[in-house]
């Protein structure tokens, strides 16, 4: 459903959320090897992440990844998936279709539309604080 570097931001952004919640701030490489992700690679995601204001970095001895308090509640899933993939998701042909609309459809069109509407609002109501509090206590987790 999501992108390579999408499934690894959501990842990392969460892990970054759980370790905010106890007020530490994480190295890049604490991160990548929590998730699962190629240095370089978690480097190039957290690059974005930053940008787009989902998570924030903080340079020198004491300094690190985090995700401040009030964007806890604030960033939503949505926003992780927006900065990495952007809104193909919800809008790209689901058969890959590059002139599919619901003037001129794909055979499957129709049958997404409600799906994509129910993603859409999952993505957008749920908080990266819900993700990092269901992680720190055992109900769901970011290791296979």
């Amino acid at each position: 459903m999501f992108s390579k570097s999408c499934e690894y931001g959501i990842r990392a952004s969460i892990y970054i959320a759980k370790q905010s919640l106890k007020d530490r701030k994480v190295s890049q490489k604490e991160i990548a090897k929590s998730i699962d992700s190629p240095e370089a690679f978690t480097a190039k995601i957290l690059q974005k992440l930053s940008k787009t204001n989902v998570i924030r970095s903080m340079k020198g001895p004491n300094g690190g990844f985090f995700v401040d308090g009030s964007d806890l509640e604030r960033v939503k899933l949505w926003n992780i998936v927006f900065a990495l993939d952007g809104n193909s998701l919800l809008e790209d042909c689901s058969l890959g279709l590059q002139k599919c609309n619901a003037e001129k459809p794909c055979p499957l069109h129709h049958k997404f539309v409600g799906i994509r509407a129910e993603i859409r609002e999952a993505l957008e109501k749920t908080t990266l604080r819900a993700l990092a509090e269901d992680v720190a206590v055992g109900s769901s987790y970011l290791k296979r």
